[in-house]
């Protein structure tokens, strides 16, 4: 099936005199996940991960995807015939490398202008430039063959309450407007979904797990225009927009209005998000003002209702996710269960919390070797069976209208090895060392990775991802731009410095191909602590309300300061939890939270 639909591009691709075609994991708007319209790089590769890069040419196929992914793209992509380009590993090629060396003189590039941010065409542009290599980028070649291609999304979208969020949408368009007045930018175009619901307070379901409306917007000092389906914004939504100023016009024409701005005008925009279509139409008399979305810095920073929300989002999620351990722990080997009975039960636990909406990402439930592909996500066909041994990891969160969570436990569920043991214990002491961290205002993410991170170094082994990654409020699971990395990676804008309202996710991990996988996750706010002579000092507030398995752990292994932060959290956990548990829940979640 992906060597016919190959072939048919491949085809497509000879009419048109291209020489290679690129396609990438996006949407017109850049967007991490996108809906089922735009899986154009799954439906011709068979890989089903969140990220990757797919290059056709008439000799080949391959695929670029980082290393949270190698294990189940080299599964996935092996019957197709396509091949696996490992992104940052010894031996592979770069994309850039690999068109470089294989387009030919004068050949030309093509990929659809709307999936391909601007950045990545101009760059592509400048490094071809010496083969002279021209693109092609006016027609979906993948659409063109996609025969039964599910229609674009067009779901209801709705008003966010102040209540939830605490600050009005005029408000957050005068702060933007007040950047562009200093930027001198007559115009700002906005296409990242995210950063539109943020600053319009309203959420969409045109995507899978992240409620979010698929809309283009452009504000300038009179007035914001929302492009989006009609039908999409519904009479009293309409109103609250307009009386914020906003007018509502087609999802299509943002580009015969891109088109149309006037010549010699500035425009704002971020060409990592704005698509290459758009940078192409505004034409060369329009001056670009090219920098990030004032708004991805200013919704990183949650304000004290939105805080308030997530500690209340939190509260319920570990409500559920402590009912779903407690029956993992006490029913395994009692009754039938498999890994998508696992994920059934724990969205149960959630559906059963009020303000739920739906989960944040699919839910990673992997019990003993696939626990070692970090996304695996269960199948029909790989469903495990499982049993009382073993460890069972379960990566996965809830959207509440009190804000998004992200949770991770692994659990154990019989007999380990004293090598898995003390697998489990550095995952664990990293995951308190940086929550406990205290560092002077100015750091980023890159600076205390580390903490995290040298548990794990310290065994000779590491994670082949970053520690953690900003958490958007009813938004997208993943958010720009804080995050823990121990080394910048280009494409991953996640190094920015800490600031005080900024919720990063802490989630170390230790994945042993064919044998285990172990991560433990929580949510970190950033906080304020002690000013003296020598500057802000900063610190965190773990929001994630859950036990940690203490079956996992040695505590020979762990420091004095380990186990007495553990303790304090665990005391913490069964404070807040015991409320809302029965009486059976409540005695187990006691022995859980121990003092160690």
């Amino acid at each position: 099936m992906i060597r016919e639909r190959i072939n048919r591009l491949r085809r497509c691709m000879a009419q048109r005199g291209i020489d290679a075609y690129l396609i990438p994991t996006s949407d017109f708007h850049e967007s991490e996940y996108v809906g089922e319209y735009f899986k154009a790089r799954e439906y011709m590769s068979g890989f089903t991960g969140s990220a990757g890069t797919m290059v056709v040419t008439p000799a080949e196929a391959c695929l670029w995807t980082d290393g949270r992914y190698f294990i189940q793209a080299a599964a996935q992509l092996a019957p197709g015939g396509v091949i696996l380009q490992k992104m940052g590993e010894e031996g592979y090629p770069t994309l850039e490398e690999y068109l470089e060396r294989t387009l030919p003189e004068g050949g030309v590039l093509g990929f659809d202008g709307r999936v391909i941010c601007a950045k990545t065409a101009l760059s592509l542009q400048k490094r071809l430039a010496a083969r002279k290599v021209s693109f092609a980028t006016s027609e979906d070649l993948v659409g063109e063959i996609w025969e039964d291609r599910p229609a674009l999304s067009c779901e209801p979208a709705f008003d966010l309450d102040i209540r939830y969020c605490g600050e009005t949408a005029f408000s957050k368009l005068t702060r933007l407007r007040d950047k562009m007045a200093a930027a001198g930018a007559d115009f700002h175009i906005v296409t990242a979904l995210d950063d539109i619901a943020w600053l319009l307070n309203i959420r969409g379901n045109d995507v899978a797990c992240n409620p979010m409306l698929l809309s283009y917007l452009t504000v300038s000092a009179a007035k914001a225009v929302l492009y989006c389906a009609g039908k999409a914004i519904g009479a009293g939504l309409a109103g609250r927009l307009a009386a914020d100023g906003v007018e509502l016009r087609p999802y299509e024409q943002i580009y015969r209005d891109a088109a149309g701005v006037p010549a010699g005008s500035s425009v704002m925009l971020d060409p990592a998000k704005v698509n290459y279509e758009i940078f192409r139409l505004l034409g060369t008399n329009v001056k670009k003002i090219e920098q990030e979305n004032p708004s991805t810095f200013f919704k990183a920073i949650k304000n004290p209702v939105e805080i308030e929300n997530l500690r209340r989002s939190h509260l319920k999620d570990g409500v559920a996710f402590t009912k779903f351990m407690f029956w993992l722990k006490t029913r395994v080997g009692k009754q039938p269960m498999t890994e998508l009975d696992a994920a059934e039960y724990l969205e149960n636990c959630r559906r059963a919390q009020e303000g739920y909406i739906e989960p944040s990402f699919d839910m990673i439930a992997a019990y003993g070797p696939n626990a070692a592909m970090m996304h695996y996500s269960a199948t029909k066909e790989s469903n495990a069976e499982i049993h009382p041994k073993g460890m069972l990891l379960v990566d996965s969160g809830g959207q509440y209208y009190e804000g998004t969570t992200d949770i991770t436990r692994t659990m154990v569920l019989g007999p380990i090895s004293d090598e898995v043991r003390r697998h489990f214990t550095a995952v664990v002491r990293g995951n308190l060392n940086l929550a406990r961290a205290k560092f002077l205002y100015g750091c980023r993410g890159i600076n205390l990775d580390y903490l995290a991170r040298g548990p794990v170094w310290e065994l000779d082994l590491d994670y082949k991802c970053g520690t953690g990654h900003g958490v958007g409020f009813l938004l997208g699971v993943h958010e720009a731009p804080n995050g823990f990395r121990w080394k910048i990676v280009p494409e991953r804008n996640d190094s920015c410095v800490l600031e005080e309202g900024m919720f990063t996710t802490d989630e170390p991990g230790i994945y042993i191909e064919g044998s285990h996988g172990i991560r433990i996750e929580n949510e970190l706010i950033c906080r304020k602590g002690v000013k003296n002579e020598y500057g802000q000092f900063m610190e965190f507030e773990n929001i994630t309300c859950a036990p940690i398995d203490l079956d996992g752990i040695d505590p020979m292994q762990m420091s004095a300061p380990e186990k007495e932060y553990l303790n304090r959290y665990h005391a913490a956990v069964f404070e807040k939890l015991s409320p809302f548990l029965t009486g059976e829940e409540t005695e187990w979640l006691r022995r859980y939270t121990r003092a160690i």
